[in-house]
């Protein structure tokens, strides 16, 4: 029987909070680790594909994301500069109906907050940098050590529990650059769909705007990239600027033009990646969503497939299939290494949905009902 009696998630970011959830979903109880020492509403967006809504949907959060969420009607792509529609792919209750869930697009602070409400204070424990994983035991800067039957990384790009496992390793910086700002939508009224996902396709892979609705349509969000050579910052949180931000896509279309121009505060980060890894597991303890297999932005499933990684990792260690916790976390990776590894490519050739097609593949993924992996 493979059901652990304790579980430690390090990380209590979307993966880490998910899983928790999902392991009191199958009858485990998961105490949750978190390096900061308070929650806070890091980063402007997320945009939940029906894939990812499906599984928060089995949590019994979906009704707390729905309340404050938009549902883009279309995902659109346009041409920089002619403006020509390229593809048109129906979401909202078309979505809905199709794949079992919408597409939801909102501050990441709300989806948090839907996490944190539905799992119980004491379940998380804030302050707790980890520095060491191992013999079955996280070790903690303060010298504290805490003992678990299964030690799960949900630490991000930057994880310590992978730094732990597999030893040290930097991120690749990809040349990309992005900017984000958030806009009335009264203020960019003139411009057509605003109620749908579009994305205006530059002149070369790393140029590119994205914009969404967010609080049910009273905000627009706007994700801009292009190239750049050097980045020194590795914080989503620098600070942009307008200017530089309207410069650098001056030549795209008006309409383009004119949600830039919209923009006040505007935050700059840079793109980083990992190659897809070999192994996410070592024992008894295992890694999910940015700590191993973190992607580019351009298929929007980065939060997505932590997600799924979660409501898998619970299904395996919830399951009477495995003969221990180890073979369960085995089980875990083979299901989900070669899904992830298909999207992390994806996202970066960035040409996903460029022309007509649809997004089966990615959005009809039920995290729920996905076939097991065995052990082997």
């Amino acid at each position: 029987m493979s059901k652990a009696s304790s579980v430690a998630i390090c990380g209590a970011g979307i993966g880490g909070l998910t899983a928790a959830l999902a392991l009191r979903k199958v009858g485990i109880d998961a105490r949750v680790f978190e390096r900061t020492s308070r929650f806070a509403r890091v980063g402007a967006d997320i945009n939940l594909t029906p894939n990812a809504v499906r599984a928060l949907d089995g949590l019994g959060v979906g009704a707390a994301l729905r309340a404050s969420a938009a549902r883009p009607q279309f995902r659109i792509s346009r041409t920089w500069d002619t403006g020509e529609e390229t593809s048109r792919l129906e979401m909202g209750s078309s979505a809905e109906a199709r794949y079992g869930s919408p597409q939801l697009t909102m501050h990441r602070g709300d989806l948090m907050s839907a996490l944190e409400a539905a799992l119980p204070r004491e379940n998380v424990s804030l302050g707790r940098p980890v520095v060491d994983v191992k013999d079955g035991a996280i070790h903690f800067a303060d010298g504290d050590i805490h003992c678990s039957d299964v030690i799960i990384g949900a630490d991000g790009i930057h994880s310590a529990v992978r730094t732990a496992l597999f030893g040290p390793e930097r991120p690749t910086f990809t040349g990309v650059v992005a900017f984000r700002a958030v806009v009335p939508a009264e203020a960019v009224a003139s411009v057509p769909n605003l109620d749908c996902f579009t994305k205006w396709w530059g002149p070369d892979a790393a140029t590119q705007i994205v914009t969404f609705p967010l609080r049910q349509g009273k905000d627009i969000f706007i994700f801009a990239t292009c190239a750049q050579d050097e980045w020194t910052e590795e914080s989503w949180t620098t600070p942009g600027s307008a200017d530089e931000l309207r410069g650098l896509y001056r030549d795209f279309h008006p309409e383009a033009r004119a949600l830039l121009d919209a923009c006040g505060t505007v935050l700059k980060s840079a793109l980083y990646v990992r190659d897809p890894l070999p192994a996410w597991t070592e024992g008894s303890a295992a890694l999910l969503g940015d700590a191993c297999h973190p992607m580019m932005p351009f298929m929007a499933q980065g939060a997505g497939q932590a997600i799924e990684d979660a409501v898998v990792l619970a299904r395996c260690l919830g399951s009477n299939d495995y003969a221990n916790p180890a073979d369960a976390l085995a089980a875990y990776a083979n299901t989900r290494m070669d899904r992830t590894a298909q999207i992390q490519r994806g996202s970066r050739s960035n040409e996903w949905l460029k022309t007509a097609g649809n997004g089966d593949w990615v959005y009809e993924y039920d995290a729920w009902t996905a076939p097991l992996g065995s052990v082997a």
